[in-house]
């Protein structure tokens, strides 16, 4: 019998292996900025468009200042010279070009109705419905996606009816009369949540997070059941490709090929609807505020609407349309991530 004699790998073999690892690197990286070029390329003119439309809007409602600030007493001189003030009488796209260019600054302007700057206005609302919203958000992912793995892992049996039959139940639930049977039951029945009202989390996480769920739950309902449906479906196709049955044949783990194959390949459909549930939540949080008394960013635009507040309403719409150009490039820069391929195509 001879012995093996082990020969140490060159050094150019290793300096191959590196020079490989670092090739494939720099490829990935080339392929999510393409990704992200060529979604910025999209997205900024959505957003530019949104922008002159919401200006557009201003201009044509008739409302000035002078009608909130003057009164029906208002002589013409007066409104002239209000109007001067706020660079009103200017040609329009003289007028959109300044607005723009002071929003991209964070700067929204003042609000006619008590002369405070909109974006402080729209800040301290904001925190209300982003606490909401991002929490309603976190509920409906995990629960979401919780419900959506288990009707797949036991699919065609009577655990997937009964997940089909909830998510489908609760996605026809308006969030306010969730809300109602929620302060029903937690705060005037169980007494272990208040009703109303919102702390800031300074005051602690558990008060902030105590008054904060029951609204974030009622909002969650119908991102959940999306969440859930989205995904089951996703996987339940994914599971039945071939590259599936080639990794079966090939003898990998149940497990290997559920996260490896099934999951990244099934995933996209849920992953793709979240993009427009966060600006969702903040949108149609209005009732649900008015629900729980908070005073956050639906009851905002409400207020401000209903007052005839065009600097205000023109702020909360391009945060709309902000909000739903940075979620969409979040979800396809998460899609590039999952699928490398979708990336090379522009997604």
């Amino acid at each position: 019998m001879t012995a093996t004699t082990l020969t140490p790998a060159s050094p150019g073999a290793g300096r191959a292996k590196r020079a490989s690892r670092a090739s494939t690197v720099a490829l990935r990286i080339r392929r999510l900025l393409a990704a992200i070029g060529h979604i910025l390329a999209a997205l900024i003119p959505v957003f530019l468009l949104g922008s002159l439309f919401t200006y557009l809007l201003g201009a044509i409602s008739g409302l000035t200042p002078a009608y909130l600030q003057l009164g029906e007493g208002a002589t013409p001189s007066s409104i002239k010279a209000l109007d001067h003030q706020w660079g009103l009488d200017r040609p329009f796209f003289v007028q959109y070009f300044s607005w723009l260019g002071h929003v991209l600054t964070g700067n929204f302007g003042t609000s006619w109705i008590n002369n405070f700057p909109v974006s402080q206005l729209l800040a301290s609302r904001a925190i209300i419905s982003v606490s909401a919203a991002g929490v309603a958000l976190l509920l409906g992912v995990v629960f979401g996606f919780g419900l959506g793995a288990l009707a797949v892992r036991f699919q065609s049996t009577w655990v997937d009816r009964i997940i089909t039959v909830f998510t489908s139940t609760i996605s026809v639930l308006p969030p306010f009369i969730v809300g109602i049977l929620l302060i029903d039951v937690f705060a005037v029945w169980l007494r272990w949540l208040p009703s109303s009202g919102f702390m800031p989390l300074s005051a602690g996480f558990g008060s902030w997070l105590g008054h904060i769920i029951l609204p974030a739950i009622a909002l969650s309902f119908d991102t959940i059941a999306d969440v859930a449906r989205q995904l089951r479906v996703g996987l339940a196709t994914a599971s039945r490709q071939n590259y599936v049955t080639g990794a079966i044949v090939r003898g990998l783990s149940g497990r290997r090929i559920f996260f490896v194959h099934v999951l990244r390949n099934g995933i996209s459909p849920a992953v793709a609807i979240l993009g427009l549930k966060f600006p969702n939540l903040l949108g149609g949080a209005v009732v649900t505020e008015a629900i729980f008394q908070l005073s956050g960013y639906g009851q905002f635009a409400s207020q401000s609407a209903i007052k005839g507040d065009v600097p205000a309403v023109q702020a909360v719409l391009v945060v709309s349309v902000l909000l739903v150009v940075i979620f969409n490039l979040l979800v396809n820069v998460i899609l590039a991530r999952l699928i490398p391929s979708s990336a090379s195509r522009g997604l």
